[in-house]
């Protein structure tokens, strides 16, 4: 095998019941759809023929120094909390340490049963893996902490779903770690002290090296998390499915389920076929993130010597967040309209803006971009009601060395939207990878004006509009 990956595994040194040891399932006719050459390259990969890389990332062939394994997590799903989840469809394979030291977690994700895998059957279809390719990838460009996408295998297999058959695929997914919010409650929820003072160990040594308590540790998970979901609001982005088991401890964004890129902006918007009550709705990302931090400041409380103290303290971390979400808010906000750094008094004329955009029916990415690059009035129903805040605004950018700039940075001109990313998977399942090439290219550069990319940065017309995003489960 040509294929080399130079795997430094730790996670596998974790005690036998961190896991479960076992291979991918093979299948039946792999085919190589995608591979990640600049990602390779940074993690040291050296790809090999396309049948091999075929064969190793469809789970067929198992490279040298590969460890497969399938983590074993709790979390709260929807409010409800389930003691035993983990990897159900997905296998570990082990981890590589790049040049500047950073350790990187490489999985394969619809890779076959695991002991974990409940009623599910272990794989994925096609189209989830080319909307996570996409989107993560794509949230990479944007500057977005996130998981990434290095390869995408064809199965040669069908998956059975609500639908019928479908064409099965597997993804290669690279993260700083696939430890959750969900890892620590699993421990904590069996009273399992020795596992969750190990668990704390390995991710103080792996994510939080200045970390020197549990309350470290916290703190920094929650600001980690709170700047998070501040870049998520600022690109109008709703990740649609945030249990614990999908909050990193990393502060990377994960699992890109039913996610969603809004269009015409309002605040109470939602995506996600399986979140009925607007749970994870556009506006309520903010609380919810809270929320899974009180979960982990719970799971930890277990570890300190003087538990009632402990929650004293845990409860002033997490009581601290609502301002730090706003503070990271409001800058990247700011920018968004030409402020490099944002004042609270600056705060009426974004929320202005947002609620006349609501009103208006505006498109969230068009209008931001129209501001400096365009003429942001045509994005309203009422182009009047544009006019009845631009003074203040160009009154405010006056004072500002270098808006234009401030505002091409802070606002993508191309983001994945949900009507392409749907014809996309529509071609691609009739053989068609051209749209899928062609996304991928464009939001390399998502704040560069391509003009043979135009029409990518249409609304979708109503025939175009997609309701409700899936899981790939």
């Amino acid at each position: 095998m040509t294929l080399h990956i130079p795997f430094e595994n730790s996670y596998a040194r974790l005690p036998d019941r961190f896991y479960s040891r076992l291979a991918p399932v093979p299948v039946k006719a792999p085919t190589l759809l995608a591979f990640n050459d600049a990602l390779a390259a940074d993690l040291g990969i050296a790809p090999g023929a396309v049948e091999d890389m075929a064969q190793v990332f469809a789970g067929n062939m198992l490279p040298d120094g590969a460890e497969p394994l399938a983590q074993v997590y709790a979390g709260h799903q929807f409010g409800g909390f389930s003691p035993q989840l983990g990897d159900g469809r997905a296998h570990l394979l082990g981890e590589v340490m790049k040049n500047d030291g950073q350790r990187l977690d490489i999985q394969l994700k619809g890779s076959g049963l695991t002991p974990y895998s409940r009623m599910g059957d272990g794989r994925a279809w096609l189209g989830p893996v080319l909307r996570e390719y996409v989107v993560s990838e794509a949230m990479h460009a944007l500057g977005i902490p996130t998981t990434r996408a290095l390869a995408a295998v064809a199965t040669g297999e069908s998956v059975y779903r609500e639908t019928g058959a479908l064409p099965g695929a597997v993804l290669t997914r690279v993260a700083s770690s696939h430890l959750r919010v969900g890892t620590f409650q699993y421990f904590a929820a069996r009273r399992d002290i020795p596992g969750l003072r190990a668990l704390f160990e390995y991710t103080v040594k792996r994510h939080a090296p200045n970390a020197e308590t549990p309350a470290d540790l916290l703190q920094t998970v929650a600001e980690r998390q709170a700047g998070l979901v501040a870049q998520w609001m600022s690109i109008g982005f709703i990740h649609g499915v945030m249990n614990t088991d999908n909050t990193t401890i990393s502060g990377e964004t994960i699992d890109y389920g039913p996610c969603a890129f809004m269009d015409s902006y309002h605040p109470d918007t939602v995506y996600s076929s399986i979140d009925a009550h607007g749970r994870y709705a556009f506006s309520s990302q903010p609380n919810v993130i809270v929320w899974n931090m009180a979960q982990l400041a719970t799971a930890l409380v277990a570890l300190m010597p003087d538990q009632d103290a402990a929650v004293e303290d845990f409860t002033n971390i997490i009581h601290a967040m609502p301002d730090r979400i706003h503070s990271h808010w409001l800058r990247a906000y700011g920018r968004k309209i030409g402020i490099a750094d944002a004042t609270p008094e600056d705060e009426s004329l974004i929320v202005d803006l947002l609620r006349l955009m609501a009103e208006n029916r505006a498109d969230f990415t068009n209008t931001f971009n129209a501001l400096s690059n365009g003429a942001p009035r045509d994005q309203f129903l009422d182009p009047t009601a544009f006019d009845t805040w631009e003074p203040r605004w160009r009154s405010r950018i006056e004072a500002e060395d270098n808006p234009q700039d401030t505002m091409r940075t802070a606002n993508p001109i191309y983001i994945p939207r949900n009507h392409r990313i749907e014809q996309m998977i529509q071609s691609a399942v009739a053989g068609d990878f051209r749209p899928f090439d062609r996304l991928m290219r464009v939001l390399s550069r998502p704040c560069d004006a391509q003009p043979d990319a135009q029409d990518l940065m249409r609304p979708p017309e109503p025939s175009e509009v997609v309701q409700q995003t899936f899981c790939g489960t």
